[in-house]
């Protein structure tokens, strides 16, 4: 008889976590040996988890898309879920220069003398456009591009559809393949996951043994900042959303996703937590053919948390130089955060390339990045929840839209 009080996985996570937080802080005085002997098992973990994301989004992808039979559906689906990331996305942004004007009193005052930072060249908007197109049909999964992926599951996605007119037979023969083949790195997906608490330990303990000290000097309120707005805008904008466009309860949504949530959290890795993120929208009721596009779509393009970060630096970095930021410069920041989103999707460090386009629109230099650098980190597990969470609740609520249809 199968055992009923075993944990859960959300329950072995938390777990897992905690006793990350506790031993990073016992650590701090050893955090090479933390960084040396321990964080190793964790990018074993990432390694196998992002082993098995390319070929996940590829062919779910592929099932979702044969499964709706109709390329004006993809097409739709498309246009409402890249609408839906630039109207939170300008929220977020929002958020994070309201609550850095609040609290910037109690921002410290650092020097800025002697800063440089190195600022990488911005890729042009018609660059990425081109960028999203994959000239070879290996490399996109060699090098993980989220977006050039799915671009290639989409085209072969339409084929399959198109066959179906001059090859009945032969088209179903392919959907059930995809299908099959979807489902067998769904099967080691699962595998993979079940190694999630030891991965979530690996990866947090050293970041909380060399970071320690950081949380609680002299950058603890600009971080405590930023975290305040991130749950501010998953508690007020996304519970919103699930209630009044999924129906769901914002409380069930949060419960469901604590697992991709506290994973997300020690990894910092949108596109690692992927496979779980899918599995936690799956159990929220989203459909998989809806969700298989949605969720690798929004690993790439959605950075709600990205652009609070950007917001609540943008404030307290004009602050370090004196600087009051006018209505004007806000609203700026509000629109280049916005479509820097999109125009950054899937560039490298995306997160300081949009930070250092978000300084230069309104003329704070750029030098000023370096203040916050060191504690990005701290930063990006934070930011990284919000943007998986963001996904999901995409997810639940253009499945729900498109199930009224």
């Amino acid at each position: 008889m199968e055992k009923k009080n075993k944990l859960s996985l959300a329950g072995q996570i938390f777990v897992a976590l905690i006793l990350a937080v506790i031993v990073g802080l016992l650590m701090q005085n050893n955090a090479d040996f933390a960084n040396d002997y321990i964080k190793p098992f964790g990018t074993i973990f990432l390694n196998l988890i992002k082993f098995i994301v390319c070929p996940i989004v590829l062919f779910s992808i592929m099932a979702g898309v044969v499964s709706m039979k109709d390329i004006k559906k993809v097409g739709a689906i498309g246009g409402m879920t890249v609408a839906y990331y630039l109207v939170t996305t300008a929220f977020a942004i929002t958020i994070g220069l309201v609550f850095g004007n609040i609290f910037k009193g109690g921002f410290p005052a650092l020097s800025t003398t002697d800063l440089s930072y190195e600022a990488a060249e911005p890729t042009s908007f018609m660059d990425t456009i081109v960028n999203i197109f994959p000239s070879n049909f290996v490399k996109p999964l060699l090098d993980a591009n989220m977006l050039q992926i799915i671009v290639m599951a989409l085209l072969l996605g339409f084929a399959v559809i198109l066959i179906a007119d001059v090859a009945p037979d032969a088209n179903e023969r392919i959907i059930n393949d995809i299908n099959d083949l979807s489902n067998v790195f769904m099967r080691v997906m699962e595998m993979i996951l079940k190694l999630s608490p030891i991965g979530v330990f690996c990866l947090l303990c050293p970041v909380i043994a060399k970071n320690g000290p950081m949380i609680l000097g002299s950058l603890a309120m600009v971080l405590l900042t930023a975290y305040i707005c991130y749950i501010v805008h998953a508690v007020v904008v996304y519970s919103l959303t699930v209630k009044l466009i999924a129906n769901i309860s914002p409380i069930h949504f949060f419960k469901k996703m604590a697992p991709a949530m506290m994973f997300a959290f020690s990894s910092a890795s949108s596109v690692g937590t992927l496979p779980l993120n899918m599995e936690c929208v799956t159990n929220l009721g989203a459909s998989k053919e809806v969700s298989s596009f949605v969720l690798p779509l929004g690993a790439t393009i959605n950075m709600d948390g990205t652009a609070i970060y950007q917001g609540v630096c943008a404030i307290f970095i004009a602050a370090c130089y004196g600087i009051d930021l006018s209505l004007s410069q806000m609203l700026t920041i509000v629109l280049t955060a916005t479509l820097a989103s999109i125009g950054t999707a899937g560039v490298p460090g995306a997160g300081m390339v949009m930070l250092a386009m978000v300084l230069q629109s309104v003329g704070l230099p750029v030098e000023g990045i370096a203040l916050v650098a060191g504690v990005d980190r701290i930063f990006d597990m934070g930011r990284t929840v919000l943007n998986i969470t963001g996904d999901a609740s995409c997810a639940v609520c253009i499945s729900k839209i498109h199930e009224k249809k």
